[in-house]
């Protein structure tokens, strides 16, 4: 199962290598506007066509349908009064349209949320790692700091790699956008991920400092895996339901939001297992 994490990992890579990630206004500024037609809802064709006659210099408006009833325009920044205007000339060609959501982002402002959020995660694994090597220095015997800090570096990067490869292939065949959103979601992640290989590496802890753990490390990392697995099992589950409910109910808006938190929880718990426990082991005799 480790190899089988590594060829997902690098799958990962190598689709978000080809085909790169399709950033939203949250990133690469620009307004949002999500709208919904009450009696029916007309052809993305016959909206574009409404807003090419009457905005000439709007430029390119992207149009993708959201549930049954709604349809989001992303387009270039526009203010106040183009805002108005649009919504006027829409709701004269087709009646009953209501606003749901309208975002407008400047490209400075843009730019700005995206290198902190690349700060924001860097951040995090690093204080991860610091504290990892605090709270089982006592190991340093049997396992140094650094193997289970690396061990969790390792898990965590591949609960992240593999749902930015997803959004990749999806942004690129379905159009599905990055936004600040996800960026939540991979904190979130984060921050899942290494508790529930925390819990599996307090255990091990525990067994190493009652039994001594140089001679019989790897019976103790798998004994140490089975006594919490009924735990990471029972939680990643009683999280993944909510999840799914917020999927499949919980409207467009979060749609891709709780998808990030389903695979990200899932391999969360999987990595925790499957990479960062075999990898302990591993360390002791990679010479």
């Amino acid at each position: 199962m480790f190899f089988v994490s590594i060829g997902l990992a690098i799958t990962a890579i190598i689709i978000t290598a080809l085909f790169g990630l399709r950033f939203g206004t949250d990133f690469t500024g620009g307004s949002l506007m999500e709208l919904s037609f009450m009696d029916f809802r007309p052809e993305a064709e016959d909206i574009q066509t409404t807003l090419k006659d009457r905005f000439e210099n709007l430029g390119d408006v992207s149009i993708s349908p959201a549930g049954e009833e709604s349809f989001i325009l992303r387009m270039k920044e526009i203010d106040e009064n183009t805002h108005q205007d649009i919504l006027t000339a829409l709701n004269s060609k087709f009646p009953n349209l209501q606003e749901d959501r309208f975002d407008s982002i400047g490209g400075v402002i843009g730019q700005e949320l995206k290198s902190k959020s690349v700060t924001a995660v860097i951040l995090v694994l690093l204080l991860i790692v610091v504290y990892i090597g605090i709270v089982f220095r006592k190991l340093t015997g049997t396992l140094p700091p650094m193997a289970m800090g690396l061990a969790a570096i390792l898990a965590l990067l591949h609960d992240v790699l593999i749902p930015i490869g997803v959004f990749a292939f999806l942004g690129h065949y379905y159009g599905v956008e990055i936004t600040a959103v996800f960026v939540a979601a991979v904190l979130t992640i984060l921050g899942y991920s290494v508790s529930d290989t925390v819990v599996i590496f307090d255990r091990i802890r525990e067994n190493i400092l009652r039994f001594g753990g140089k001679e019989n490390l790897s019976s103790l990392v798998h004994s140490s895996v089975m006594q919490t697995l009924t735990r990471s099992l029972n939680t990643s589950l009683t999280t993944l339901l909510s999840l799914l409910a917020i999927f499949f109910f919980g409207g467009e808006t979060l749609k891709y939001f709780s998808l990030a938190l389903i695979i990200g929880i899932f391999l969360g718990a999987y990595s925790s297992i499957f990479v960062a426990s075999p990898i302990l082991v591993w360390w002791p005799k990679r010479k």
